[in-house]
This record gives C-alpha cells, structure tokens and sequence, in this order.
C-alpha cells in the first residue's frame, strides 16, 4: 500500500480565536495555536480577579458599601473600566492576528519569510462585531459607575439637584396629594401669620458642627420634607439616637405642629427670640435665605437650624441629617417593588386630600401589608382619624420595616431606578469617610429592641388653638425622657427578650366604649416585646365587665411567659379555647375597667 501525503494541521478560524479572547485573554490564543502568547495575556487578569476576590472574601459587607461610596474608589474604577476595555480589545485583535498568522504559515509549508495573511471581510465584520459586544459590556459598567458618583453628589449635598419628577406619562404623587385650601396639610394656607423679621444683618461665620467622635452618643436627624408648589416644609422629624458602646438605639419623633420650640444662645436667639412660635415644619423655610441666623450656604443652613433647635429641645448634640422628600420617598419604595408592613391597627381616613380640592376615603386593614410607594405615604401620613402619636408609630414603624428589607437580592436587580428616584429623594451630610463606622455600627443593632418615643400630648405637651391648632411641648419632661432614654431596668429588658423569644401573636379587640382604646393598648403590648395589633373587628362579646383574655388551639404551653404577663398586667386569668379558625395565639378584649396603658410610660 502506497503511502498517502502528510495530513495538513487543521486551519484555525481568527473569528473563533477573537470570540475566545473576548470570554478570557489568552483563551484564543491558545486555541490558535499559541499558548506561551496566550498565558502573557491571561496573567494580568487573573492577578487582578485573584486580588478582588481576596478583598471582597476578607473585607464585611458594611465597609464593603462604605467603600463604594467613596469619590475616589468611584473614580478609579472609571479609569480602570477603560483601561479594561482597551487591554482586552488588544488581546481579542491579537489573537485573530495570530490565528491568521498561524493558517497563512501553516499553508506556505512553513517557508522561510513572513507569509501574507489574506483579508476576508466577512472574518473581519466577524471581528468587529466581536469587539462591539466587549465595548458593549464596558460601556454599561462606565454608565453605571457614572450613575453612582451622579447619586452619591446629589445625596451627599455636593452638587444642586433637582428633585426628583415623574415621567411625562404619569401624574406626579404630589399633584394627586394636593392639600385642601386652609387644612392642616397645604403649606401656603395653613392659617399661621406671616412672620415679620427685620432686615438681614451681617452673615454668620460658617462654622462646621462638631463631627460625632465615635465614642459618645450618635445622634442623626431624619427628615421627611413635603416639597410641593416650591415649597420646603419639614412634616417628619425624627431623631435616631445610638449608644455606640451599648448598641441600644431610641428614636425620638417631635410632631409637626410643634410650636414654642426653645432656640439656642446665638443670632437667631437675638432676632426671632427665645423660641421659635411657628410651627416647626416651617423653620427650614423661615432661615433657609438668612445668612444672619445659622451658619452654612443656601443648601445647608435651613438643615443646621434643625438640627440646631430640635437638638435644643431634645438637650442633643445633633450631629448629621438625612432627609427624605415624600415625592423621593414613593420612588425609592416603588423601585424596592414595595414595602411589607404589619399594620397593627386599621387606617380608616375619610378625608385624605385626593387633588383639586377634593377628598377621598382611604383603608388599610390590620395585619401583615404590601404596599407600594404611594400607599406607603399614606400610611405614614394619614393624620384626619388618628392623632400625632399615632402618625409617629406608624412612622416608625415604616422606616424600621424598610430597614429590615433592604438588602443586595432587593437592590441589584433595580438598581438603575433606584439611583434616578435617590438622587432627587435623598440629602444628608454624613461624611463619606465615616460611612464604615456608621455601616458598621448599623449592622450591630438589633431592630427588635429599638426604643420609640413620640412627643405628643398630653404626656409630652399640651394642645392649643389660637386660632389654629399648635402643639406647645412641655421641655423639661422630653429632655428628661431624652436623657434616660438608655436607662433601663434590667428585669425589664430581660422579660421583654423572652416575651419576644415566644412570639405570641395577640390581637387586641375593642370592647370598651372608649374609641382607640385597643390601639393603645396594642402599642403598650408591643413596647413590652409582645406582637400586638388592633384589628378592627367585633369582639365576641361585647359591653364586658372585665378585661377578657382567651388562649386558642394549645399555644398555652408554649407561652407560659406570655400568659404570666398578661395575667400580671390586666389582673384576669386566662380562658383557653380551640378554635380552628382562629388566625392568631391570643385574643384581648378591653373592657371599661382595662388599666390606662400608655406606651412608652412617661419618666
């Protein structure tokens, strides 16, 4: 048999070897034939993805955000995105080179010389389309890296931005939240005389506030801003306030029609005196363009005098703020996909303002709710059925819910609309550079044990009407509950800890002639670590002479605390009863005689 001619080594294709080079460096390289080639190329990205792993697996998630935040981490990953982009575009047009090299070569029987490598245009479309994707690729990573630094300006106040506004196709929340003419809720009618100040004097200097020194009490002033018609009225205050040593946290809300709130020694003492006699939620407005009462610029003095007078009040350092505009508030929450609250006892509000003038009837049931971002705001914001203390629980409860929600699997896939609704939604002056500690310090605190305060009356002050209605805040009894805020009885912490290791589920229904009684008495219960709500459902039996309390399906042998508790508290002994289609562990129905149960107690 005859020997046939020497098989020919197979040709490579420089289209495949390009697409190689775009999954990895190197990898088209090697299938082209040259592999010592291909590993130069390799090398440097795999030191690079070997370093960021070796980071990412050593470094918390808490300084991992902290770290991203950072102005320059920001702009070092622009800088290195391009050189990216560039270092494999090299590697991807080399290998198709070197593919080509290698079948031209292979072809001319390997003769001395350098051989002619043939151009194909559809191998070269090939290889351009190849490095399109790649550039692709890049070009969305230096998007939204230029989207990160983008929000991280707006919110961290170093750069104007605008507010956030809704897409041409859809209403705007706050036009369809339009307040009625003269109520409580339209900021250019809300009744109050129009201030008179003299002319403005001699600017002050613009002194920095002491930065919070990592070791004593860290208070921020949260801020929920209602900015409609060009107008900037401060209707949620909230302090959070953080013993960094004890990781115990209160959170102290100071309603909006707050008047009579005491100012500090300092030009804004000499000229609108002692205290500030309007409405709190107007203070940002009042000083927002007089350099001659707070210190700081156009875009900070309104947040200085806050922190300021509410720290006053409060007998506070009030170190930083973080404000929210409700507008920003419904977008932020819609680009979450929603918020899950347990409403703990119904919203009913027949006179919610619903635009033009007109009013509309809102309905949130008790118990576990989804809810988007408008129905989110009105939540928090329903004031007609309920009192001030009420709409300050509820604000609380939403912000400690969100916080319990927002993790990377909520954030990642919305993260575009995210950043649009925070640029426009957020403003703070938390140093970026003290991101780590505070990231830190937030992952050490255990929600559940947070203790909330509302300044209400008629425990924290006393209501007026002259002619409209003002809350006048009694000082001395906050700025005590401020300062014992973190002086707690043991044995008080100790049964709380176990009540909520038990996790009963209680329900608390109204059969007393005293309307918001169960409300009450369901926020008593939950301060003391039960999970309490108020439904707004019939009791079985109605016009008791004594509080009544029934333990259904056997949950009585797994909450004896429970039981002892409640048999402590309301003074009645238990009835258990099986009930298939009772929905939770134990059911209180008030009666007359039911003790006053105020939540927290007054110090």
């Amino acid at each position: 048999m005859l020997p046939g001619p020497e098989a020919r080594p197979r040709a490579r294709s420089p289209f495949t070897a390009a697409f190689l080079s775009l999954l990895f460096p190197g990898l088209g390289h090697a299938y082209a034939g040259a592999p010592q080639r291909g590993l130069a190329f390799a090398a440097l990205p795999l030191l690079v993805i070997a370093l960021v792993i070796g980071v990412l697996l050593r470094i918390p998630q808490t300084d991992l955000l902290a770290l991203i935040l950072q102005p320059w981490l920001l702009t070092s990953i622009f800088v290195l995105n391009l050189l990216a982009l560039a270092y494999r575009i090299v590697a991807v047009v080399d290998a198709y080179r070197v593919a080509g090299f290698v079948n031209a070569w292979t072809a001319s029987g390997g003769r001395v010389g350098r051989p002619r490598v043939p151009r194909q245009p559809l191998s070269i479309a090939g290889l351009l389309a190849v490095i399109l994707v790649l550039s692709g690729a890049h070009v969305a990573v230096a998007r939204y890296d230029l989207l990160a630094m983008d929000t991280a300006g707006c919110i961290f106040l170093e750069r104007d931005c605008p507010a956030s506004t809704p897409p041409a196709s859809s209403p705007s929340p706050a036009a369809s939240r339009d307040a009625l003419p003269g109520s409580s809720q339209d900021p250019a009618a809300s009744g109050e005389p129009a201030m008179s100040l003299p002319p403005v004097g001699s600017a002050v200097p613009n002194v920095t506030a002491t930065p919070w020194n990592g070791t004593d009490r860290l208070n921020i002033l949260l801020i929920g801003a209602d900015e409609q018609a060009g107008a900037h009225n401060t209707d949620t205050l909230i302090v959070v306030s953080i013993d960094p040593t004890t990781r115990q946290v209160a959170m102290f809300t100071l309603p909006r029609d707050t008047a009579n709130v005491p100012i500090p020694p300092g030009p804004a003492r000499n000229v609108l005196g002692s205290v500030y006699p309007h409405k709190i939620n107007s203070l940002y407005a009042t000083v927002e363009d007089r350099p001659d009462l707070f210190p700081g610029t156009e875009r900070t003095r309104g947040y200085n005098a806050l922190k300021a007078v509410v720290g006053e009040l409060f007998g506070l350092d009030v170190h930083y703020f973080v404000e929210v505009n409700f507008d920003g508030f419904v977008r932020v929450i819609d680009a979450l996909g929603g918020v899950t609250v347990t409403v703990q006892s119904p919203v009913v509000d027949d006179r919610f303002p619903a635009g033009r003038g007109q009013l509309r009837r809102v309905y949130i049931p008790a118990g576990v709710q989804r809810m988007t971002g408008e129905q989110a705001l009105v939540y928090a914001r329903s004031r007609n059925a309920s009192n001030d203390f009420v709409r300050g629980q509820r604000q609380q409860r939403m912000l400690l819910s969100l916080a319990r929600q927002v993790n990377a699997a909520a954030v990642l896939p919305r993260v575009n609309e995210l950043a649009t609704a925070l640029s426009g939604a957020i403003r703070t002056d938390v140093p970026r550079d003290l991101l780590d500690d505070l990231l830190r310090l937030a992952g050490d605190i255990d929600l559940s044990t947070i203790r909330s305060y509302v300044f209400s009356a008629p425990v924290y002050g006393r209501e007026v009407q002259e002619p409209i209605y003002y809350l006048y805040p009694d000082v001395e009894r906050i700025r005590a509950a401020v300062r014992d805020a973190f002086v707690v009885d043991p044995a008080f912490a100790a049964r709380r800890e176990a009540l909520a290791e038990e996790g009963a589920r209680v329900w608390v229904l109204n059969g007393s002639a005293e309307e918001g009684q169960a409300s009450t008495v369901a926020t008593y219960l939950e301060y003391i670590g039960l999970a309490a709500s108020a439904p707004n459902q019939r009791p079985d039996k109605a016009g008791l002479a004594a509080t009544r309390i029934v333990v259904y399906n056997g949950a009585e042998a797994r909450l004896e605390r429970t039981i002892e508790v409640l048999e402590e508290i309301f003074g009645v002994e238990v009835e258990v009863a099986d009930d298939r289609a009772a929905r939770v562990d134990v059911v209180i129905t008030i009666a007359g005689s039911t003790p006053t149960l105020t939540p927290p107690p007054a110090p």
